[in-house]
């Protein structure tokens, strides 16, 4: 039987934090995703893993075993992984970078160029997250770096090496009567329809609605998107408006959507990042070093 790596994983932090909640802020995904993959896992298997009470989750007699065992599999993949990629970085290889949206724009030429002088032989193979995907691959081991827009706290989360950081603007039709100012509050925006991310995309959602800076006024969804292509098409369309780096008017500009700058909203931060238990690699270090060259950020550029 073969069983996803990124299940047990889950698996094995409910069993170390004791709830959902907090298991789920850790993994940096949605409660209902992370209690959708502990299921997909015990019908996979045909057992019961977790116990549920009003205090929080317990693992089974058969969950301790697993948690036990997988907990052990798991440390041997990372020494297997943390191994082949000091294997490949003495002769040569790809490095893994995922990103979400526009920040692809910020790695160009100069970057891979600049990184293929500090690592010669080596490739960048770049990977779009497709927004379902919070980690952007790096819980699969697909990537082994990640650039995204996010706040602060992603530090605490995973190992972070910080690019800069650049405001928050809100993009909405050139219809919309909010275009005719230089600026809006966010006092203003409070009561608009969004277009969101997914659920699945966890935390990352209520970030990109601006949650935190809501004071607790419920978000009205207008539309969801699965990409950036279709998040701007649906605000094109004024089915709602999208908190955006303020990057992404130059990078994906189109002649229906206008940008604002948005008053009362945090910036957001822009970095590399890439899992706490997976030491960085020399080709990971060649690659941050080569983006802190080439890539200017915020009131960087």
């Amino acid at each position: 039987m073969d069983i996803d790596t990124r299940l047990l994983r889950y698996f094995t932090t409910v069993c170390e934090e004791g709830q959902l909640t907090a298991a789920a802020g850790r993994l940096f995904v949605s409660q209902p995703t992370l209690t959708k993959q502990i299921r997909r896992l015990e019908s996979e298997l045909g057992v019961t893993l977790l116990r549920r009470s009003r205090e929080g989750v317990t693992p089974t007699a058969a969950g301790h075993a697993l948690a036990t065992h997988a907990a052990q599999m798991l440390e041997s993949w990372e020494d297997a992984l943390r191994a082949t990629r000091q294997a490949a970085d003495t002769a040569g290889g790809t490095l893994r970078v995922g990103f979400s949206g526009s920040t692809i724009n910020l790695v160009g030429l100069p970057t891979i160029a600049e990184f293929g002088r500090r690592m010669p032989g080596w490739q960048v193979r770049m990977r779009q997250n497709n927004w379902v995907d919070p980690t952007s691959g790096l819980a699969s081991g697909e990537t082994d770096l990640v650039l995204w827009h996010g706040p602060a706290s992603l530090a605490r989360e995973f190992a972070t090496a910080v690019l800069g950081t650049e405001e928050r603007w809100v993009a909405l039709s050139v219809e919309h009567p909010l275009t005719a100012r230089e600026s809006v509050d966010l006092a203003d925006l409070l009561d608009e329809p969004f277009v969101a991310i997914p659920q699945e995309s966890g935390a990352w959602r209520d970030y990109w609605l601006g949650v935190e800076e809501r004071g607790g006024r419920p978000v009205t969804i207008g539309a969801v998107a699965h990409n950036a292509d279709e998040w701007l098409a649906a605000i094109a369309c004024g089915q709602g408006l999208g908190f955006t780096p303020e990057s992404m008017r130059r990078l994906a500009q189109r002649p229906d959507v206008a940008f604002r700058p948005v008053r009362g909203l945090s910036p957001s931060q822009v970095g590399l990042y890439w899992l706490r238990d997976r030491p960085a690699t020399p080709a990971m270090d060649a690659f941050i070093r080569s983006c802190r060259e080439t890539i200017a950020v915020g009131a960087n550029r």
